[in-house]
């Protein structure tokens, strides 16, 4: 079938060359600008890393320095009236469909580019070319399109200009902070949208790189997929990359049963996924035997992710409906004391040599409390440890 350009492709392999396009420009933006220029988790090789910004440059129009600024003000003012696109404070509909837009005011915003946006790009080709002229990149690939595949090629180009206004600004930045499911109880709403990442290149698992924001692997659990960090490892493997930091891995030892050191460093590291299990280990358990009461039952099943979940902020007339429910459990009292001062020994201000002192004490004091699933979790947390093989 003859569509009026250089490349007598078939229907459907016009589909497959746009999939490839699009593809590359979520590889080019998890990778380069997201895991490599934002949070420094891994170096690219200088060719590497400029074909990624050249393409960014023909597909999108993006600007280094504008993208990390955004970004990194994403992390540090997170679901707050700061956040430049938080669907908690902004409406998950503004940013979903209307992320763009909010990405390009704070892109307009000087002082979020000059404190958050250092360390990128400043040579000749950026400053003079890619930066200067970023509506240029386009153009050149409206006529590559368009040359290649004639007037299919225009609609190529458009699906190309949609993609990351869609995926990105839109799903990630609304979705990932709506709906989905939680590995890590993180003080702000992240979520995993589905454990796949494939579509977006990884960008899917946001909850886990929330937790690990320096890490250039987003997968956590065994059956999440991380397209991204696949081509990671392989342009490492081709002397072409190299990872600085990835999410510790870490296990519980049934034989180890003190507190040291290493079992601070592996609770620090990893205290959103300490605070997750308490949540599945003590809480919920314990209010499972709560909830046979009637009045237990009225208050705390419509409360129970209150218990569990770090990014709700309740109001005045519901924390103190929760805190009546949770005076009439002695045993639920106890717990969510517990969760408290735990985490506060998490906090990562402490002093180790304090924290160590301190986290002994909590274990001991835990497991004297006599209920079961919190000195069941105190006994765990001695054996918590780093994993030395990979």
């Amino acid at each position: 079938m003859n569509f009026n350009g250089l490349l007598n492709l078939s229907p459907w392999a016009y589909i497959v060359v746009t999939l490839v396009l699009t593809h590359i420009t979520i590889a080019s933006v998890t990778i380069f600008l997201h895991r490599h220029q934002a949070h420094r988790a891994l170096t690219l090789h200088p060719a590497v890393s400029h074909f990624f910004r050249f393409w960014l440059w023909l597909t999108t129009a993006q600007v280094t320095r504008e993208w990390v600024a955004v970004h990194r003000k994403h992390h540090a003012k997170c679901e707050t009236a700061e956040d430049p696109h938080s669907p908690q404070t902004r409406g998950i509909a503004r940013v979903l469909f209307g992320g763009l837009g909010l990405y390009k005011a704070e892109c307009r915003n000087a002082e979020t580019l000059a404190e958050y946006g250092k360390g990128t790009p400043e040579d000749w080709i950026e400053n003079r070319l890619y930066s200067r002229h970023r509506n240029l990149g386009l153009l050149l690939m409206l006529a590559i399109d368009a040359v290649l595949m004639g007037w299919v090629g225009v609609i190529v180009f458009a699906i190309q200009m949609l993609w990351i206004p869609f995926w990105a600004a839109g799903v990630i930045n609304g979705i990932g902070h709506f709906w989905g499911y939680r590995n890590f109880e993180t003080p702000d709403a992240s979520r995993n949208i589905v454990p796949f990442g494939i579509l977006i290149g990884g960008e899917e698992l946001h909850n886990n790189h929330h937790a690990y924001r320096q890490s250039a692997r987003l997968s956590n659990k065994w059956w999440e997929i991380d397209l991204g960090w696949i081509y990671i490892r392989l342009l490492e493997k081709l002397g072409l990359a190299d990872v600085k930091r990835a999410a510790p891995k870490t296990e519980f030892r049934p034989a180890k049963n003190a507190v040291d050191f290493e079992t601070v460093t592996a609770l620090l590291r990893n205290r959103f996924h300490v605070l997750k299990l308490y949540g599945s280990k003590v809480i919920k358990p314990v209010l499972r035997v709560e909830l046979r009461g009637v009045r237990a039952r009225k208050y705390l099943r419509r409360f129970r992710k209150w218990l569990t979940r770090e990014d709700l902020i309740l109001n005045s007339h519901q924390r103190r409906t929760l805190e009546d429910a949770v005076g009439d459990s002695g045993a639920l009292r106890v717990v969510v004391e517990f969760k408290e001062r735990l985490k506060v020994l998490l906090h990562p201000s402490m002093n180790n040599t304090d924290r160590l002192k301190r986290l002994q004490d909590w274990c001991a004091n835990a497991e004297a409390t006599g209920i079961e699933a919190l000195r069941e979790f105190a006994r765990q947390l001695r054996g918590y440890g780093m994993r030395t093989a990979n």
